[in-house]
Order: C-alpha cells, then sequence, then structure tokens
C-alpha cells in the first residue's frame, strides 16, 4: 500500500523518500547505505526511540511568525538542519556530493563534506556557494590526512569534523554478503588506492582496517590543531566521561553520535544519551547531534535536550538516490516544514524558545506515575 501510495505522487514525508531508493539502486548500494552494525539493534533504537519522548506544547503565545533559523560557530543557517557526512554519493546519483552540495546551499544549510566523498574537496566547493565543513579520518599515512585538511582549508572549508568513533569499520554483514566493494575515490588520486585483494567479506572494511590509524588518541589532537586554523569538532562522542576529555583538550564543538549505528550494536540510541553530553558540555561548545532524524518532531526533541542543531544522513542520500539534487532539497524543506509546524503548535516562535520544560521522556513519565 505505501509503495502503491509513493509511486502515485511525490512523497508526502522524508520516510517515503527511502522506499524510493530502495527501487532506484542496486541492492549493493541501498544495503550499503541502510544497513548497520551486527544485529542492527542500535539501528532501529536510534529512530524508534524519539517515540518515546512526548512534546508538552504551550497555548496562548504569539506563533504568527516562526523564526527557524540559528547560528553555528558564527554561521546562520536557515534551521538547525545541517547535512551529515555519508560516504560515496555517487553510488546514489551520478552527480554525487555535487548535488547535496548545491542543495545544502539553496536550503541555506550545512553540508559536512564526506572523507569518503566519491567527488573531489575542489569539485564541492566551485559547485555553489555555501557554507561546508569537511571530515576527517586518520589515517595510518597522517601526511594524506594532512593533505586533504590544507585542501579543505585552502578551498574554504570552514570547520573540520573529525570522526573519532571508527579505529575500525563496524561489522556490517550486509556488506560482508555483498562482497561490497569500495569505489576508487578521486580526493586521493595519486595519494593511495581504495583496491583491495580480499576475496572474502567487504572490499571496504579490507581497505578500512589497511588504512584507518587505530593508534590516534586524545595525545594526538595536538597533530591536528597544528596543521590548521579551523575550527575542530569531534563526531562520535556518547559518554559524559568523552566530552569531559573533548572539553580539556579544546575542541571547538562535539557532535553527539553513534556512526547512524554503523560501527558498534548496542550502543544506546543517540537521543538517549544527548543530555548527558549536553550537561557535561555546559555550554561551552556547541553540542550538535546526529541519529535517526526523520521527522520535525524529532528534531524538536533534540533540540528540546540540548543540542544546537541536528544531522540528517541516510534520508538525504535517499533523497539523492530517488530524486538528485531536487530530492536532497525536498528532504530538507520537509523537515524545515515540519519542524515550523511543531514550534507552532508547542508555542514556540523561535529556536531558542525551545526548552527541556517542552517535553516529557518516558523515564520522566513512568516516574511520574509511581
Amino acid at each position: 500500500m505505501l509503495l502503491l501510495l509513493i509511486m502515485e505522487g511525490e512523497p508526502v514525508n522524508v520516510n517515503e523518500f527511502q522506499e524510493l531508493a530502495r527501487l532506484a539502486l542496486p541492492k549493493m548500494y541501498y544495503d550499503y547505505y541502510d544497513g548497520g552494525a551486527e544485529d542492527q539493534y542500535t539501528l532501529k533504537e536510534n529512530v524508534e526511540s524519539f517515540r518515546k519522548i512526548a512534546l508538552r506544547p504551550r497555548i496562548l503565545v504569539d506563533v504568527s511568525r516562526i523564526d527557524l533559523s540559528t547560528i553555528i560557530l558564527g554561521h546562520r543557517i536557515s534551521a538547525p538542519i545541517m547535512i551529515a557526512p555519508t560516504a560515496f554519493h555517487k553510488l546514489a546519483h551520478p552527480q554525487g556530493e555535487v548535488a547535496t552540495a548545491r542543495a545544502a546551499a539553496a536550503s541555506n544549510t550545512i553540508m559536512v563534506l564526506s572523507y569518503m566523498s566519491t567527488c573531489t574537496v575542489e569539485e564541492v566547493a566551485s559547485s555553489c556557494n555555501a557554507v561546508r565543513f569537511f571530515q576527517l579520518y586518520v589515517y595510518k599515512r597522517r601526511d594524506i590526512s594532512a593533505q586533504l585538511v590544507h585542501r579543505a582549508e585552502r578551498n574554504g572549508y570552514k570547520a573540520i569534523v573529525l570522526t573519532v568513533d571508527a579505529p575500525r569499520l563496524g561489522r556490517r554483514e550486509a556488506d560482508i554478503k555483498n562482497k561490497m566493494i569500495a569505489p576508487q575515490l578521486n580526493n586521493f588520486e595519486g595519494l593511495i588506492s581504495t583496491k583491495v585483494d580480499h576475496d572474502e567479506g567487504s572490499n571496504l572494511e579490507a581497505f578500512a582496517k589497511g588504512t584507518f590509524d587505530a593508534s590516534f588518541c586524545w595525545r594526538d589532537l595536538g597533530w591536528l590543531r597544528a596543521i590548521t586554523n579551523l575550527p575542530i569538532l569531534i563526531k562520535g562522542v556518547l559518554t559524559r566521561e568523552d566530552a569531559i576529555k573533548a572539553m580539556e583538550v579544546g575542541v571547538d564543538g562535539i557532535i553527539v553520535s553513534n556512526h547512524g549505528a554503523r560501527q558498534l550494536d548496542y550502543t544506546p540510541a543517540t537521543i538517549c544519551v544527548l543530555e548527558e553530553v549536553v550537561h557535561a558540555v555546559g555550554g561551552k561548545v556547541p553540542v550538535l547531534f546526529d541519529g535517526g532524524v526523520r521527522r520535525g518532531t524529532d528534531v524538536f526533541k533534540a533540540l528540546a535536550l540540548g543540542a544546537q542543531a541536528v544531522l540528517v544522513g541516510r534520508p538525504v542520500v535517499y533523497g539523492l538516490a530517488a530524486k538528485g539534487e531536487y530530492g536532497v532539497k525536498r528532504v530538507i524543506e520537509m523537515l524545515k516544514d515540519e519542524l515550523e509546524l511543531t514550534m507552532t503548535l508547542s508555542g514556540c516562535p523561535g529556536v531558542k524558545d525551545i526548552s527541556r520544560s517542552h517535553i516529557k521522556t518516558e523515564q520522566e513519565r513512568l516516574h511520574s506515575m509511581l
């Protein structure tokens, strides 16, 4: 029934783009984007945990004008909805990350370009005028990572997003079954090849195991600080303890993320640990949120728990696969429209009016019944 409804007209919500993407993509590529680690428990929980948070709207508030705009690291964006770093966009659409970047520019939001982009840093930078951040993995050959950082800085990227939860890739069983093959990445042309002699399982997993620097640790943040003047955010924080360490080493922002549930299964849903990290940071740096956002109400709930903005990953790729640049724009527009409606009906004229008192978690509801 859902498929028939989608085929009869335009998608009416973000979730409907997923089915369109499944129909558009080869099974190997759809499974790569869709899948999580091992039993995919955390993958389900990232989405389901939002449903356990209830909204507490306020009435008789002047909501004749709603302002969704916010400021992230000094950059004003149209809404607290950013594009998360996701790899290999040319597997979803021939224009790849260039199409995604143009959609981000048209939506007046920030795109975080993946380190594993199929378009080069330079191609994306020249495609449109927009604020972009650059995601970084640290390779065993740090000179390669340093070169990418320098290229990003030269081409006008405004921050480095250091992904810290992937000393190795998680066990993604769909990729193993499909023998997922990593495409050649133009950013690394002449530096390193993604071709790996590996007869069993995922070529991508073998490539990552051979290149990612599993020795990278807190003290090595000094190396990154020494090679760039850009602000550094770390992506992959899930605990109070790591948030405190991040503050001690002087990061410029934190992204609460479990890597889209693609790394370690049975970690908590990110929405369940967001408040713990926010309290540890104490407002010293921005806390952004990543994981499971499918509705404007999800954005609202994350903001109520202290996030300054959310990052959206899979829905953007599904929009790209289904309808290219237009599909990405529609995904962002849908989330913005739903957030605006949620704010209106909750009595919040602006993003800063969204407070912790506008939501109640499942634990709080159960406690109130005792």
